[in-house]
């Protein structure tokens, strides 16, 4: 069940949410139960600090990836990481055997993944500051791609790198229920370049990922908003039809 209603028909903690990742704060988003069950640490990619890479790498512990709409994947030249490995075939190098098939994922049907990059202005790529740096230049990327500027990503970003791109369904939330499709639906409803920071909870005592009553217990103590999944599809479905837009490009430019 969500909460009391507040403006636009979102529930009064989704109007939360949008209020702290418009301010580039930091918020716990829980997948649901029956799918990977994960909450992710998650902030708006332009908004990141070194300070948030660390508390995500010592707080979180799993991966820190970003999340990036569908779109600006596609005028980005980004792919799933999938297909890169496919087409080795054509270069007489066959990893088929290793790449993901259908039923491979107890919790979906594919990954998400696109290529690992550093900025080009990075050292070694790995420290708080240099992810930090990678992660808000992928964030004003973003941006500029969706606003119809001309950029070349590859003049400003290499691979392998230290942070994973994960490249949303076209649907979102609509086709798949992963957390890079859930934050990238926050950020449109919010109304800031979609590409968000997610980091998986982990428990150093059992070896799993963080339950989610110790998430929520994490977030209580440190003043953190909690957003169930089910939160963020009610609230982007009730975005979606509100919206009146002349191209797909435009989404998040026409919020308010």
């Amino acid at each position: 069940m969500m909460g009391t209603t507040g403006g636009q028909g979102y529930s009064d903690n989704i109007l939360e949410a949008i209020n702290i990742i418009r301010q580039g704060k930091m918020f716990l988003l829980f997948d649901a139960e029956g799918r990977e069950a994960e909450t992710d640490l998650t902030i708006l990619a332009q908004a990141v600090k070194p300070e948030d890479v660390k508390i995500m790498r010592k707080d979180g512990g799993g991966l820190i990836c970003v999340a990036i709409d569908s779109l600006a994947c596609e005028e980005l030249g980004l792919p799933f990481m999938a297909d890169v490995v496919r087409s080795a075939q054509k270069y007489s190098i066959s990893l088929e055997n290793i790449v993901e098939k259908g039923g491979d994922l107890q919790y979906d049907s594919r990954s998400s993944f696109s290529i690992w990059v550093n900025h080009r202005d990075t050292r070694t790529g790995i420290t708080d500051n240099d992810r930090a740096f990678t992660i808000k230049k992928l964030g004003d990327i973003v941006e500029q791609v969706l606003a119809g500027k001309k950029v070349k990503f590859g003049s400003e970003f290499r691979t392998p790198g230290h942070v994973a791109i994960l490249k949303a369904a076209k649907g979102l939330v609509n086709e798949r229920l992963g957390q890079t499709e859930l934050s990238v639906a926050l950020a449109k409803i919010a109304g800031v370049p979609p590409a968000m920071v997610v980091c998986e909870m982990l428990d150093d005592r059992t070896g799993r990922a963080l339950s989610k009553e110790d998430a929520k217990a994490y977030a209580e103590k440190k003043g953190m908003v909690f957003v169930e999944g089910s939160e963020v599809i009610e609230a982007y479905n009730i975005w979606k039809s509100a919206i009146s837009i002349s191209s797909e490009k435009e989404i998040y430019y026409n919020v308010h």
